[in-house]
């Protein structure tokens, strides 16, 4: 008599079995968390704004936590080269994202194809910083205020030159918003990364950028950039001196940045609820308040949840945006 292989209730006994013994197995590992060090990629590289925050708040949550926490950067892509590599590392609570509005609204209309589902791909632990942006220029460009800059790029079409931290980065959008806003003819050049964008700046590589506070704030203070405008709806505690953009000719204008951490879709709950417990008290510590509102960077707490929405509406925002600007990457 022949029997048919799929007869045998064994094969399915010893899968559900494995399956059992490896839940068993995870949950001590998940009740211990964390018990080995953290990896925090930052998808941006060091010496940026993204990387001075994540370095900033990134201290205080590892003691919160009783490990440490280990700043991986892995630029590329606005931010895309890091995300897909935490979209596919092990969902044990051990490999987050320092996710952004770029990686995680912005680049979902700006790219063909991201590499990944941010939606999808990724739990939401936290969000940490709403972040203003500020325009500079070299101080040797003959303007003093947003409306000498606008009749300067005018006097000179396709002669004035703005950086950014890279294609679909916040600075990328709002040079392209600028640009739109005051009708006038500027090119886009894109690094890879804040840091090195706004050296070319202060070196006079390139006339003018949009970034977060984060990034150029120290340089404008040092006299090494030329600070014209925050592109808040207000004026920023960090430099209260400093006008808004749109206040300064150009009404209506407004564009600010935000981040948080995100992990791999299938992440323990009790990692997340342990990560984002130790970001919130991080965030309610008056010393790591203070050091973010002096970079031009508001803390912003949440729920999981309340950061899941956040996405959703920040995608559609930045939709518009993008539309808006008539940028696209393939």
């Amino acid at each position: 008599m022949r029997l048919a292989a799929s007869s045998s209730p064994w094969p399915r006994l010893a899968a559900a079995w494995l399956a059992s013994l490896t839940a068993l197995l995870a949950v001590p590992a998940a009740a211990d968390y964390p018990d080995r060090p953290i990896r925090l990629v930052v998808p941006f590289p060091a010496g940026g704004g993204a990387d001075a925050l994540a370095r900033t708040i990134m201290p205080r949550v590892a003691q919160d936590l009783g490990t440490s926490i280990v700043i991986d950067n892995r630029p590329g892509a606005g931010g895309n080269v890091g995300a897909e590599h935490v979209a596919r590392a092990t969902p044990d609570g051990y490999t987050l994202l320092y996710g952004t509005n770029g990686t995680h609204a912005i680049n979902r209309s700006l790219y063909a194809s991201q590499g990944f589902d941010p939606v999808r791909d990724f739990v939401p632990v936290s969000r940490m910083t709403q972040i203003a942006a500020l325009l500079v220029v070299n101080p040797a460009v003959p303007a003093k205020s947003v409306t000498e800059l606008v009749d300067h790029a005018k006097a000179n079409p396709g002669k004035v030159f703005f950086a950014s931290a890279g294609n679909g980065t916040t600075s990328h959008l709002a040079g392209e918003l600028f640009k739109t806003a005051a009708g006038i003819d500027v090119v886009h050049v894109p690094y890879r990364g804040g840091a090195l964008a706004a050296a070319d700046v202060a070196g006079g590589q390139v006339q003018m950028m949009i970034d977060v506070m984060p990034n150029v704030l120290p340089l404008a203070v040092g006299g090494k950039l030329r600070a014209l405008g925050v592109t808040t709806a207000a004026r920023v505690a960090a430099a209260p001196e400093i006008p808004t953009i749109a206040e300064s000719g150009l009404p209506g204008f407004e564009v600010s940045a935000w981040d948080g951490i995100f992990a791999p879709a299938g992440t323990p709950a009790v990692a997340i609820e342990r990560l984002n417990a130790a970001i919130r008290r991080a965030l309610a510590d008056p010393r790591v308040r203070e050091a973010l509102v002096a970079r031009g960077a508001q803390p912003v707490p949440s729920t999981p949840d309340e950061l899941a929405r956040h996405v959703a509406a920040e995608s559609e925002k930045w939709a518009r945006v993008v539309r808006q600007s008539g940028a696209k990457i393939d």
